[in-house]
């Protein structure tokens, strides 16, 4: 089963993919929350049952609106955490002259940072170092406190794609990631949340990025340092995950500034496009930003 938020005639609704259409919520079933928000964290989609319920109801495709009709946003407005691990493909780490970290290492984007899965992505005035980094984000399903590995399954409710865009050159300023990795725009998400039943835990998917269609990255989740049901077992155990959080899993090999023998970083004008198997992709244009910055001073 496929969720998406969207847009149509100025109106956000959220429904069900099937195909080359999108059913709304309502027309599954009226009693459903009138939120996507609001139905992944009431926790209802962890059940395999209700899953299988909610499916059962959906009707077929010529009752739909066809996606070429509608603009798709990022799947969820509000998540309460943004989680991004960092260092959790062994690759990048010998590109960047680190060893895999012994712990998790991670940083929390703020959900002002979110975008759609075709929206731009805007270039501040003050960052000189784009970078991309395509991952697979994990949907918390159901909140849970000391999980174990085998509580995992339990817990996810589905998969989609981001771009963990970051600024290098303020990263290196600040010498630590929040910042530049917090900027508006700097989290597009979607096109859709994939639910865990097409996928089930281990997962081995192809995650590839393209800059100008030029294939920069070329991964397998497989390949990650610290599996799924690891990294949400491990973040328990210091946090409590609630439904609705967001968990992105880190990045291989290929980003823009490990490139040798120089980096290559994006520019106004440049469109990235992330790609997982089976989950779809999102692509996005960087824009050079036109904001006064004086009116808000």
């Amino acid at each position: 089963m496929k969720l998406a938020r969207y847009l149509q005639e100025n109106r956000v609704d959220y429904g069900f993919i099937v195909g080359g259409a999108i059913i709304p919520h309502g027309d599954v079933a009226p009693t459903l929350p009138s939120t996507l928000d609001e139905l992944v964290k009431s926790g209802l989609l962890a059940s395999p049952e209700a899953l299988l319920e909610i499916s059962s109801l959906i009707p077929p495709v010529r009752k739909g609106i066809s996606l070429k009709k509608v603009k798709l946003l990022n799947p969820l407005d509000r998540p309460g955490k943004v989680i991004c691990l960092g260092r959790n493909y062994p690759e990048p780490a010998i590109e960047g002259g680190y060893k895999p970290p012994k712990g998790l290492a991670f940083v929390l984007k703020p959900n002002t940072s979110l975008a759609g899965p075709y929206d731009q992505i805007i270039l501040p005035n003050n960052v000189k170092m784009l970078d991309y980094e395509g991952e697979l984000v994990v949907v918390v399903g159901r909140t849970s406190k000391w999980a174990t590995n085998d509580d995992v399954p339990k817990m996810v409710l589905g998969y989609m794609i981001a771009n963990d865009v970051s600024a290098r050159d303020i990263q290196i300023a600040d010498r630590q990631w929040t910042r530049g990795k917090s900027y508006d725009t700097f989290a597009p998400m979607g096109p859709w949340i994939t639910t865990k039943e097409e996928l089930p835990i281990p997962l081995s998917l192809y995650i590839r990025t393209w800059v100008n269609e030029e294939l920069r990255q070329d991964g397998n989740t497989a390949s990650m340092f610290r599996k799924v049901e690891e990294v949400v077992s491990e973040l328990t155990q210091g946090m409590t995950l609630e439904a609705g959080d967001l968990i992105l899993t880190g990045t291989p090999a290929g980003v823009g500034f490990y490139t040798r023998p120089e980096p290559r970083l994006l520019s106004a004008g440049d469109k990235v496009r992330v790609e997982i198997e089976r989950l779809g992709y999102i692509e996005n244009e960087i824009k050079a930003s036109t904001v006064d910055i004086t009116k808000y001073r």
